[in-house]
């Protein structure tokens, strides 16, 4: 019989209710297909360049270069993914920074300081401009305007010349004032601004007005704030957010229209409610072979969730496997842009670039853990004999030489609802070109409610497409 194998993370509260992991694998549906779902391995990492001595903390395309800040430097890489230096800040040297362009400018934020670099000249500089905010939070470009906000306040200011980001003026800033939060994080997408509160968040256009040309569009008021000023971002035709409000936090929403649409499941707020922080949390969003991901990393948990918003709309870990004790953590993804037709990624703890890539099976050479722990497998609580379990594998995947050559699967179970383990078992999944391997378990004894859960590290293609069970009823 077919059992529930292919699924997405979604660990509740109780493990006896929902144990399911998804690690380093992501659904597909195809309700035409052998199966209804499949698991395919989400991207490896190649990489493309080392800039500076890290960490990656932005970038930003203009023109046919990217700009990235690695640790207190800006560098250009260009489409050879080599690094020119451009400039030294001295603000800082570690956390996010917020870019923004104009075409022939780029502003850098970072909290403490913002800075100037003009692609014409070659200049790059601290804005000291007495009416740029003393501690710029974050940066956004929107018709001609560079638009500022800073740290605890419910301002916005904006740059006195459309298209130059080098002079400000006394007058040019507006208040987020329907409800007294400051503004956390601020957003320019489809001409409109999105400004987040801790609490609430207002949208706002370009009305032309000569004294200020932003204002707040009436009735684009959410009863729903930011809890993290990097976990906006822009996807698919919306918004999606980290989310905040007097009544408590940890909800990832996505607007639709302006009303607010809880996209997080129980099992990921469960997850986000243990952490100690998270308004550190960062997001960033792309697109690859028809899935829009939001991934969001959260540093000091040191833990990464992907949310697919392809319908249904589904969830899934990503982590990274230390070579060394094979312990998981965040991913070494921190900032994203789309450049010279790669999904491009720095790493958040050195100055390397990757590019995305779904037939890359290493992150920059480490092996990737990929996991999945399948739902509960019952029978009205009546023990149940396992005598064969298969998982149906794209099969004769295996190298020509070396680890992976002949890729190994690792099965293990449990009995009591996750909360212990039996002995690994492992099988392989098929040597090059044979295509119709079958991955194998026999004699897995009985249970009345077993979760069965998968491992795959070899460096190759990963896809599960479902999984059988030959069992028998024994006793009530």
């Amino acid at each position: 019989m077919k059992i529930p194998f292919v699924g997405q993370a979604y660990e509740a509260r109780s493990l006896n209710l929902d144990a399911q992991r998804c690690i380093n694998l992501y659904p597909e549906f195809d309700p035409t297909g052998k199966w209804v779902s499949a698991l395919f391995g989400t991207p490896g990492l190649d990489l493309l360049a080392t800039v500076g001595g890290g960490p990656i903390r932005g970038s930003e395309v203009m023109g046919s270069l990217l700009y990235v800040v690695s640790g207190a430097a800006l560098y250009s890489v260009d489409s050879t993914w080599t690094a020119t230096l451009l400039g030294t800040m001295t603000s800082s040297i570690s956390g996010p920074v917020s870019m923004a362009n104009n075409g022939w400018q780029v502003i850098i934020a970072d909290g403490k300081a913002g800075w100037l670099y003009t692609r014409t000249t070659g200049a790059f500089a601290k804005i000291t401009d007495v009416d740029f905010p003393a501690q710029p939070l974050q940066v956004v470009y929107q018709d001609g305007w560079f638009i500022v906000t800073a740290v605890d306040t419910q301002a916005i200011t904006i740059n006195k010349t459309p298209d130059s980001g080098a002079v400000w003026t006394d007058g040019g800033t507006a208040s987020a004032s329907r409800q007294p939060d400051n503004i956390v994080s601020i957003l320019s997408d489809h001409r409109e601004l999105w400004l987040f509160g801790q609490l609430t968040t207002e949208v706002w256009y370009n009305s032309g007005n000569s004294d200020f040309p932003f204002e707040p569009i009436q009735g684009a008021f959410i009863e729903q704030g930011c809890a993290a000023t990097f976990s906006a971002c822009k996807m698919d035709n919306s918004v999606l957010w980290l989310g905040a409000d007097n009544r408590g936090h940890g909800i990832v929403w996505r607007a639709q229209g302006y009303s607010p649409q809880r996209v997080s499941t129980h099992a990921i707020e469960t997850a986000i409610a243990k952490y100690s922080t998270i308004s550190d949390a960062q997001g960033y969003t792309y697109q690859d072979e028809g899935h829009t991901f939001y991934v969001l990393t959260f540093p000091t948990a040191d833990k990464t969730w992907v949310y697919d918003a392809t319908p249904p709309g589904t969830w899934h870990e990503r982590a990274y496997m230390t070579p060394t004790n094979g312990s998981l953590h965040r991913h070494r993804s921190n900032s994203y842009s789309f450049f010279n037709r790669r999904h491009v990624v720095g790493d958040w703890e050195t100055g390397e670039l990757y590019g995305f890539s779904l037939d890359t099976y290493t992150d920059n050479g480490d092996y990737i853990r990929a996991v999945r722990r399948c739902q509960h497998i019952m029978s009205d609580l009546r023990e149940i004999r396992h005598n064969q379990l298969q998982i149906d594998f794209e099969a004769g995947v295996g190298l020509q030489t070396g680890q992976g050559s002949s890729p190994q699967a690792m099965l293990r179970w449990s009995d009591d609802g996750g909360h212990t383990w039996s002995n690994e078992h492992w099988t392989t999944i098929g040597a090059a070109g044979k295509t119709t391997a079958r991955a194998i378990w026999r004699r897995l004894g009985m249970s009345r409610d077993r979760i069965y859960e998968l491992v795959l590290t070899d460096p190759v293609k990963r896809v599960i497409l479902g999984a059988t069970l030959d069992a028998q009823k024994a006793r009530a």
